[in-house]
C-alpha cells in the first residue's frame, strides 16, 4: 500500500473523512471532526458505502438495492448536515461521497483517490460487545500499522460539549 502524502500544497485543504451510516457513534466522529476543522481549518468529507448483497447476480434486484441505498445515503447526508448546522458548525464545508463495494476497501480507495484526505475519524461503539466492525477492522486489524493516514477513534458515548472540548 502506498504511503499518503501529508504535506498540503497551497490551495489544498486538509480533509477529515467520516464514514456515515445509521449507527449512533457516527455522531461522535462527526462532531469531533467538525470541532477539529473549526480549530484548524479544512473540510469534512462524508462517505457512505453501498455494500454488495449476496443476490448481485440479479441485475434488477441489485439496481433496486443501489437506488434504495443511494436514497438512504442522501437522507443521511441531509440529517448529518442538519445536525452540524444545529450545533453551530454550519460554516464548515461538507463534501458528500457515495461509493459501492466493501466498506474497508472503499475507504482506502477514497483516501487514495483524494490526496487531500488527511485523517479518518471513526466513532467507537459504546456497546460492551466491542468498538464496532469498522473500528475493529481498520484501527485494530492488520491494516492499522500501515494505514495511509492517521485514524482517530472517538468514543461514541461522549457529548457534543465533551467533543468540542477535546478537539
Amino acid at each position: 500500500m502506498p504511503t499518503k502524502r501529508l504535506v498540503f500544497e497551497q490551495g489544498h485543504r486538509r480533509k477529515y473523512l467520516v464514514v456515515i451510516d445509521d449507527v449512533p457513534e457516527v455522531d461522535a466522529a462527526l462532531f469531533f471532526a467538525a470541532s477539529r476543522i473549526g480549530h484548524t481549518s479544512g473540510e469534512l468529507t462524508l462517505l457512505y458505502v453501498i455494500e454488495p448483497q449476496s443476490f448481485h447476480q440479479w441485475m434488477g434486484v441489485r439496481q433496486a438495492q443501489i437506488d434504495e441505498e443511494t436514497n438512504k445515503a442522501k437522507a443521511l447526508f441531509r440529517l448529518y448536515k442538519r445536525k452540524l448546522t444545529n450545533s453551530g458548525f454550519d460554516h464548515i464545508p461538507v463534501e458528500e461521497v457515495i461509493r459501492e463495494g466493501r466498506k474497508p476497501d472503499e475507504i482506502l480507495k477514497q483516501i487514495e483517490d483524494d490526496p487531500d484526505v488527511a485523517i479518518l475519524v471513526l466513532g467507537a461503539s459504546a456497546d460492551a460487545s466491542g468498538p464496532g466492525p469498522l473500528v475493529s477492522s481498520l484501527a485494530t486489524g492488520k491494516l492499522a500499522g500501515s494505514f495511509p493516514v492517521p485514524i482517530v477513534v472517538v468514543p461514541g458515548n461522549l457529548s457534543i460539549d465533551d467533543l468540542k472540548a477535546m478537539a
